[in-house]
């Protein structure tokens, strides 16, 4: 074959392609199918051989035992009992189960063999029932499982008084290594925005936290809920009739991967909740035995077989394919979004229920709601729907001579033309020591609906000049001061709640200060946005409860999860507006919380902010079960020795590290010491107080101004540290009503 030939091969085939490319790929196609065919026929044949050669050896506990053995001829075996083969002949295959179930015990979280079972009864309640229905279910319990020495007495929280991150994010470690928990919660029904909302918002956000397991709480033992309603109000469950009981039970579901450890409970509390529940009851005493002799929550899925009491706990998350990871879906009021692929970027620290899922927006405070008695009835006047005043003590006790609060001390303000109100009774902490016996709504994001400031203004006046009318009949009321309280010169925004929450804020500011009345705000240092866009005031207050984040965690129960980093972005606002703001930290001391040896991380706190003014306080115990809860009583009530001792120390800290920071007045009677800046104190005396009418004209110029532009006349040598600070016009008295001598 010579060069020229074999250039033309090429050409030759490609047309022998083109001429005969069909027959080709027929003839292949049959080619393979030949192939496979005999590849089949021949696995076939191995597969029947060896099938051929198994019998089945019954063993004395009746559980097949397979073996081969070497006889040409035996009676052929049922294909379907027979599920594996030797390992010298053929491949592994998935096993499958035969027989009964083999009983194992329960293990723990650490894979131990569970040897102690602890349950947990959780509950919410406004007026006190559900609380008596908790105890009187851990009695039962108690009772019933006194000879079982496995299951460990019960214990009881209350869910306004716990803090989620300790038993709704991971249960709570016990002591003894092999212990499962058991969550057992009551709840009732409310139309309005409570702690359960926040309980609700938290369950939900946890589920959805991308930092945290979809199920942060499969390692309980199982859970069950009960909730308490009224038929007659809400008639079915899509009209309310336990509506939050149902929620809760669905998230738990999700957290736990379904380890309802019994079915929903519900109970109408003006027919047959006593019945419900003892039913309810008896069939969770069941699953509590079967759990401490480590039968497990029983047979199928997880938790109660495959029943779905509150809705279907898959219409938000897909089941995991074998090679995909999980696939969520969102819902919506639009319906339901196709396999997000993109995260959705998300605050999960400060977000409630999801902007998706919020309905439309309601009353925060309806009259109808126990939340609404149960304030009015602490002497509350709610205003519009979110908003309130009340008639301060301190306000009764300058009406009839008894003496004015600290703020009269410090800063020149008659307690009887004092008005102290709130725009928001929403909070988003639930401090210790709080005297609001936690009945006000809790929040993290406004989800209300908004009063225009002008009708919150004028039904705060209202609301303040009516309950100043009632002390016309208290005897030892002076008529010139009642007259006098006929006309507000002053509003503390503080009372209950979180002032600055309000949309309006400023607005509400500016009637104010229109009507030559001066303001006091009080923030908890939570709403760094709200704070940055707040307009004149007279003067700012940011509590500063605690030091450090763990304290602040303990005594403020904050509902935020970046607590910490919003207080501090707080500080660093509070230091930009000093230059424009009279700035306060009120430091509320609470012995064995925040005194001891705290004195110095306070002084970091100051250096941060650098606050013209340092109100120390020790706290008011207000006596509630709420407070008893949280671990607090009249012993951690500081004396005013203490207090004293404590500025002391700061005042030495803040010293030594170059802040200029001195004892400006006190004011004993209130247990309270006052710490100002040096820039207050010139010719000799201390200038703490505030000159009102300049403050007026400086907000109507509309020109820049600073606290400095407003500074008063000397603060009165009585007021002075160690002479006491009370009001010498008037005279302090005992319970009796009795003049009373104190010795400074």
């Amino acid at each position: 074959m010579n060069l020229n030939q074999l250039h033309e091969l090429p050409q030759e085939l490609l047309y022998i392609w083109h001429a005969h490319r069909t027959g080709i790929l027929l003839a292949a196609g049959i080619l393979f199918a030949i192939v496979r065919l005999g590849l089949h026929w021949r696995s076939n044949r191995i597969d029947k051989y060896v099938l051929k050669h198994e019998i089945i050896d019954k063993t004395s506990d009746d559980t097949p035992r397979r073996s081969v053995v070497a006889q040409p001829e035996i009676t052929p075996v049922n294909t379907q009992e027979t599920t594996q083969t030797t390992n010298a002949t053929r491949t592994k295959e998935p096993r499958r189960v035969q027989g009964n179930k083999s009983r194992k015990q329960t293990p723990n979280q650490d894979g131990d063999v569970l040897e102690h079972l602890q349950i947990y009864i959780f509950y919410f309640t406004l007026g006190g029932s559900t609380k008596a229905y908790a105890e009187r279910l851990a009695a039962n319990l108690n009772g019933a499982s006194a000879t079982n020495q496995k299951i460990l007495p019960v214990e009881v929280h209350d869910l306004a008084e716990v803090d989620y991150d300790d038993y709704f994010i991971t249960p709570p470690k016990s002591a003894q290594r092999s212990t499962a928990s058991v969550y057992l919660i009551l709840l009732p029904s409310y139309n309005i925005d409570t702690e359960l909302s926040n309980f609700l918002s938290h369950m939900e956000d946890t589920h959805n936290d991308f930092r945290i397991d979809t199920g942060s709480l499969s390692t309980l033992a199982g859970y069950s809920v009960f909730g308490f309603g009224d038929r007659q109000e809400w008639p079915t469950e899509a009209q309310g009739y336990c509506t939050q009981a149902v929620e809760v039970d669905k998230w738990m579901a999700k957290l736990t991967r379904r380890k309802r450890a019994f079915p929903l409970g519900t109970g109408d509390i003006r027919k047959d909740v006593d019945q419900r529940l003892q039913e309810w009851q008896s069939g969770v005493e069941g699953i509590l035995a079967d759990l401490a002799d480590g039968k497990g929550l029983g047979e199928g899925v997880s938790g109660s077989g495959d029943a779905v009491e509150s809705g279907d706990e898959d219409d938000t998350e897909e089941p995991l394919a074998s090679d995909s990871k999980p696939r969520r879906k969102v819902r919506s009021d639009a319906g339901d979004l196709e396999d997000i692929k993109v995260p959705i970027p998300v605050d999960f620290t400060s977000l409630g229920r999801s902007a998706a899922t919020t309905n439309a927006p309601k009353a925060m405070v309806p009259k109808s709601s126990p939340t609404y008695a149960s304030l009015t009835k602490q002497g509350y006047t709610i205003v519009g729907s979110h908003s309130g005043v009340k008639i301060c003590r301190w306000t009764k006790s300058a009406l009839r001579g008894r003496g004015s609060c600290y703020k009269y001390s410090f800063y020149g303000i008659n307690s009887h033309l004092c008005m102290e109100a709130t725009p928001s009774l929403s909070c988003s902490n639930k401090c210790v020591f709080c005297w609001r016996h936690g009945t006000n709504p809790v929040g993290t994001t406004w989800r209300w609906e908004v009063d225009e400031p002008d009708l919150v203004f004028e039904g705060m006046k209202a609301g303040h000049y009516s309950k100043i009318k009632m002390m016309r009949g208290v005897p030892g009321v002076r008529s010139e001061r009642f007259a006098e309280a006929m006309r507000i010169r002053h509003c503390a925004l503080s009372l209950v709640g979180e002032p600055i929450f309000y949309p309006h804020i400023n607005a509400l500011l500016a009637m104010l200060h229109a009507e030559h009345i001066s303001s006091f705000l009080v923030c908890n240092a939570q709403h760094p946005d709200q704070l940055a866009a707040l307009g004149p005031v007279t003067q700012l207050y940011v509590s500063i409860d605690a030091s450090n984040k763990e304290s602040l965690r303990k005594i403020d129960r904050p509902l935020h999860r970046d607590f910490w980093e919003r207080f501090i972005r707080c500080m660093d606002i509070l230091r930009e507006k000093r230059f424009t703001h009279r700035t306060v930290f009120r430091l509320t001391l609470v012995k064995g919380f925040n005194i001891d040896d705290e004195a110095s991380g306070y002084a970091d706190l100051v250096e941060r902010a650098l606050p013209g003014f340092i109100e120390v306080k020790g706290v008011t115990y207000c006596g509630t079960s709420t407070a008893a809860g949280a671990g607090l009583s009249m012993q951690n009530v500081p004396f005013y020795e203490e207090v004293s001792a404590f500025v002391l120390a700061l005042e030495k800290e803040l010293l030594r590290r170059g802040l200029d920071y001195g004892i400006g007045a006190e004011h004993a009677h209130s247990c309270c010491i006052l710490l100002a800046d040096r820039k207050r104190f010139f010719r000799g005396r201390w200038h703490t107080l505030i000159d009102y009418e300049k403050f007026f004209q400086c907000v109507e110029s509309k020109k820049p101004f600073s606290p400095e532009d407003y500074i008063g006349e000397a603060t009165p040598e009585w007021a002075a540290w160690g002479k006491g600070g009370f009001d010498p016009r008037d005279v302090r008295v005992d319970r009796k009503g009795k003049p009373k001598v104190v010795e400074i």
